[in-house]
This record gives structure tokens, C-alpha cells and sequence, in this order.
């Protein structure tokens, strides 16, 4: 008899996240959560934990949100911009 995988194997995503013109890609299940992406991606730009906020299709991705909870595909591109610290009006009390 062969040993075939069951269907409850799911299929791993190629995603691009990209930061300045730089680009990296990470393979991911459609079930891993963000958080543990976005430390990835840190890691591989040489960033501090926390310091982007990263996009899709215009929507903010969540540490909670998974690929496949936001509808991914393999090769789907996310944007990393640098997260704004401040930014309040001094002068209002």
C-alpha cells in the first residue's frame, strides 16, 4: 500500500512583502497567524519588533489575522511601512 498524505494537508503561500523597494518573500500556511510572520519579516530587514505596519489590499493585517482568514493567495504581495510614533498637536491641551 502506498503512504499517500490525507486532504487535511494544506498547501503552503508564497508571500511577498515589500519595504522601500526591497522585497522578501516568506512561505506560510494559510493558518499561521501574523504575529509570527511579522517577526519574520523584521528579522529579514534588520528592524525592531513592532516597527511596521503592514497592508493588504489597502487593509490593515492584524498579529490575529491569518492568510487565510484575509483571502491570500500564493505570490500575493503586502506593503511594510515604518509605523508613525507621535504625531499629536503640541499646542492643544
Amino acid at each position: 500500500m502506498s503512504q499517500e498524505p490525507e486532504g487535511d494537508v494544506k498547501p503552503k503561500l508564497n508571500l511577498n512583502i515589500g519595504y522601500e523597494g526591497q522585497n522578501v518573500t516568506v512561505k506560510v500556511k494559510a493558518n499561521m497567524k501574523f504575529q509570527k510572520i511579522f517577526e519574520v519579516v523584521e528579522k529579514r530587514f534588520q528592524k525592531d519588533s513592532g516597527t511596521f505596519k503592514f497592508v493588504f489590499e489597502g487593509q490593515r493585517i492584524t498579529p490575529e489575522d491569518t492568510p487565510g482568514s484575509l483571502g491570500m493567495e500564493d505570490g500575493d504581495q503586502i506593503d511594510a511601512f515604518l509605523m508613525q510614533v507621535g504625531g499629536g498637536d503640541p499646542l492643544s491641551t
